[in-house]
């Protein structure tokens, strides 16, 4: 065996649609549908092709043990508590984060196609894992897609010692012509807090200016920083980016807010996570094809820049988690150790670890 959070140099390379399929059969025996199990578990193995771990296969034994206690409800049986045009507020009365999104996207898309825009408005949700998956979805559907979420607190607020914010992400997709959605996906955080759980899974250390302990100093521990506070993106901006996000989220959908909010990795407390999500139908502004072509320009510009020092190319945002896409589909995922530790580990509680691909 490999140090924990370590690749074994001579692990076996896993085939991202079994991985798929054991993290769906993990959903079902906790008594999700087949056709949601597949969405929820396609979510965390897209996170890992992409690159993003943090929000990967690692979550699977979060989401197990929160539909286990019934704090995230199996059934996902989400309403429209406001039908108005363009605009909808949806609730999903606990349901699984990932079922509520994808409908959500749904929602949003038709509302555009209609009216030129679609907002939708979540309360009662859940965590859905990458903003970037479901806006993508309208991307691909000749929509710019905006979607933000507030999350359970982590960080102070600014000049504070109590935890009121989230790292409250937020993502925005644009159709991209030949080069596929162009995609900005970002917590307000300096760093995901996954990724802190991460460094503490692997027993590693994590850069001084992630986080603050709970006195309010510089930590290269994971464990102080999950006691103390992560530190906001660009200082005080990120702050009060947080704070917007969480308002749109949480306060304009009636869901929850603040540190009312409860996270994934919490494995009783239903979450009141709420999502603000808009579709811009592009043919509403002008012809999609047209739009497509400045993009395939403007993406074009961007990447004939000369380069910097140290740099063999210019990415535009969303390249490098589409490139890390292709190559881990065409030569197979590897996943540290620690990660298929506690993916073995949910599929022989869960009963289903003859579905285990490793």
């Amino acid at each position: 065996m490999s140090p924990a959070g370590q690749y074994d140099t001579n692990a076996k390379r896993l085939d991202p649609d079994a991985l798929v399929a054991l993290a769906a059969a993990v959903y079902q025996s906790a008594g999700v549908p087949s056709h949601d199990a597949r969405l929820a578990a396609d979510t965390l193995v897209q996170a890992d092709l992409w690159g993003h771990q943090s929000h990967g296969l690692l979550r699977l034994g979060w989401y197990y043990a929160r539909l286990k206690s019934g704090a995230m409800q199996a059934i996902t049986q989400t309403t429209l508590e406001v039908d108005a045009g363009a605009v909808a507020v949806m609730d999903g009365h606990d349901g699984v984060g990932q079922v509520i999104a994808r409908r959500a996207v749904d929602e949003a898309v038709s509302r555009a196609r209609k009216h030129g825009l679609g907002a939708v408005s979540v309360r009662n949700s859940n965590h859905f894992g990458t903003c970037m998956y479901y806006t993508r979805i309208g991307a691909q559907q000749g929509c710019v897609m905006v979607l933000m979420s507030n999350a359970g607190p982590n960080m102070a607020p600014w000049g504070g010692l109590q935890k009121k914010i989230g790292t409250n992400p937020w993502s925005i997709a644009v159709p991209g012509g030949a080069y596929g959605p162009v995609v900005m996906d970002m917590a307000n955080s300096g760093v995901a807090r996954g990724k802190i759980y991460l460094a503490d899974k692997r027993r590693e250390q994590i850069p001084s200016d992630w986080a603050i302990d709970a006195q309010g100093r510089p930590t290269t521990d994971p464990k102080a920083a999950l006691e103390g506070f992560i530190l906001p993106m660009a200082g005080h901006k990120g702050y009060v980016m947080g704070v917007m996000v969480d308002i749109l989220s949480g306060v304009l959908s009636g869901s929850k807010f603040l540190d009312a909010v409860h996270g994934p990795y919490d494995p009783v407390n239903p979450s009141g996570a709420g999502h603000f999500m808009v579709a811009l139908n592009v043919a509403a502004f002008q012809p999609l094809a047209d739009f497509e072509a400045k993009i395939n320009t403007y993406i074009t510009s961007l990447k004939s820049v000369p380069l910097a020092h140290g740099h063999s190319q210019v990415f535009y945002p969303g390249e490098m988690e589409k490139r890390a896409d292709e190559n881990n589909r065409a030569r197979g995922l590897l996943l540290p150790d620690d990660t298929l530790a506690d993916v073995a580990r949910v599929a022989h509680e869960a009963g289903v670890q003859e579905r285990l691909p490793f």
